[in-house]
């Protein structure tokens, strides 16, 4: 679907902080008209809630790589100087609340963390947990979702700066083989995932497609894609009898929020599961 077509990119939502957007703030930071003002709406209302500790606001994900669509969730990352103080996580869950609220679909799909600069600069070997928005959430809790070498590869390479510094100034280089052995501890996530599931939506099967490409293609190349770059590569660098299953996945992608209550076909969670098995001895090959 174009842009110009996209009934997201036409909304005009209202204000909601006092302030108007300062010289730091951008309103064209993705393709799409309203996405832009909520996100203006996000860094003014962090800023106020945070003060002096706000040190910038970044997309990472989807609209860092240049592969978002009106189907992607908005993967966001406040860095702050200091750590979160409790009543500033109060004042932080109202701002999302209200954000949520807001007559666009964007709003309840942002996704993303607060993290302290220091604890940004480089991988975190406890994973500690941040302050945490996932997808379709309305309140904020602690969940190490983001904190992750991937993370800070896509916001220090690709990262679109909303306010504050450059994100290379933030994140220190990080090398192919730190991608990789990140790979390796994901794909023991995944397997540990779908053996304790006993319910798995026909959304998130997509989803584990895909994702297990692009951490075959991690592995490859050195450096993070797109899921559905990953998986056009997958297609061709993969034996021939993964390539109707990844491109179930590929083509699966339009409105994956109505996906998200449906369950899993039983005949493509059966190949999803041998298709685990087999990226698992191919990423022990490579």
């Amino acid at each position: 679907m174009s842009v110009r077509n996209d009934p997201r990119a036409s909304t005009t939502i209202p204000r909601v902080n006092a302030e108007s957007p300062g010289e730091g703030e951008r309103g064209d930071a993705t393709p799409f008209d309203d996405l832009n003002q909520l996100l203006v709406e996000l860094v003014v209302g962090a800023k106020e809630v945070l003060g002096d500790s706000f040190c910038g606001a970044y997309l990472q994900g989807s609209f860092a790589v240049g592969d978002a669509d009106v189907h992607s969730d908005v993967d966001f990352i406040v860095v702050t100087e200091e750590d979160v103080a409790p009543e500033q996580q109060d004042e932080l869950q109202a701002l999302h609340r209200t954000l949520y609220a807001l007559p666009t679909s964007w709003a309840q799909h942002l996704e993303g963390s607060y993290i302290a600069r220091e604890a940004l600069r480089r991988l975190d070997p406890g994973r500690r947990p941040l302050l945490y928005l996932d997808n379709g959430a309305t309140e904020l809790a602690l969940d190490s979702h983001d904190n992750t070498v991937v993370v800070r590869w896509l916001l220090r390479e690709h990262g679109v700066v909303l306010a504050g510094p450059d994100p290379r100034e933030l994140v220190d280089p990080i090398t192919a083989d730190e991608l990789r052995a990140e790979m390796h501890w994901a794909l023991g996530l995944w397997q540990a995932w779908f053996r304790s599931t006993d319910s798995i939506s026909r959304r998130a099967l997509a989803v584990a497609v895909l994702s297990h490409a692009r951490i075959l293609h991690t592995l490859a190349m050195g450096e993070i894609s797109s899921k559905r770059t990953a998986g056009e590569w997958a297609i061709h660098a993969l034996d021939p009898e993964w390539a109707p299953l990844i491109r179930w996945a590929l083509e699966d992608r339009p409105d994956p929020w109505t996906k998200v209550h449906e369950p899993a076909d039983p005949v493509l969670l059966s190949r999803t599961r041998q298709f685990i098995d087999h990226a698992a001895a191919w990423a022990a090959e490579h």
